[in-house]
């Protein structure tokens, strides 16, 4: 099973939503269960989607068909990809992580599964708490 914040896949949605007919494809951080303030119910260390990446500039020379050559096939995190074509599933220009999120029009929380690595799918859960606060250091 997949978790993620509600407030993380509102964004990316609504960012699919605004990118379309372009595609999304951005880097997904967790933050471990026991690091929230609320108790999610969940073990501690479970990670939990909280944060999203922008992708580098340049970016490319590490990326070939469709494998981000630089993530260890156990350590890949994972992805967030818009299809706007409608295809909710892994597709072979996808690039992949332990597991990637697709989200298809109309952007809607019935829009939006988990696959793995392979394109197998997996359970996603939406979790309602917010992320710790973090700040830079001083």
């Amino acid at each position: 099973m997949i978790y993620v914040t509600r407030d993380l896949l509102t964004v990316l949605r609504e960012r699919a939503a605004s990118e379309d007919p372009d595609e999304v494809n951005v880097r997904l951080s967790a933050t471990p269960a026991g690091e929230f303030e609320t108790d999610l119910g969940l073990d501690p260390a479970t990670p939990v989607m909280t944060h999203f990446t922008l992708p580098s500039v340049g970016g490319s020379v590490s990326s070939v068909f469709g494998v981000d050559l630089g993530t260890p096939a156990g350590e890949g995190g994972a992805r967030f990809v818009s299809h706007p074509d409608g295809f909710l599933g892994v597709s072979r220009t996808d690039d992949l992580a332990g597991v990637v999120i697709v989200a298809v029009p109309p952007y809607d929380d019935d829009s939006v599964a988990a696959f793995d690595r392979s394109g197998d799918g997996v359970e996603l859960a939406v979790v309602d708490a917010e992320p710790p606060t973090e700040s830079v250091p001083k």
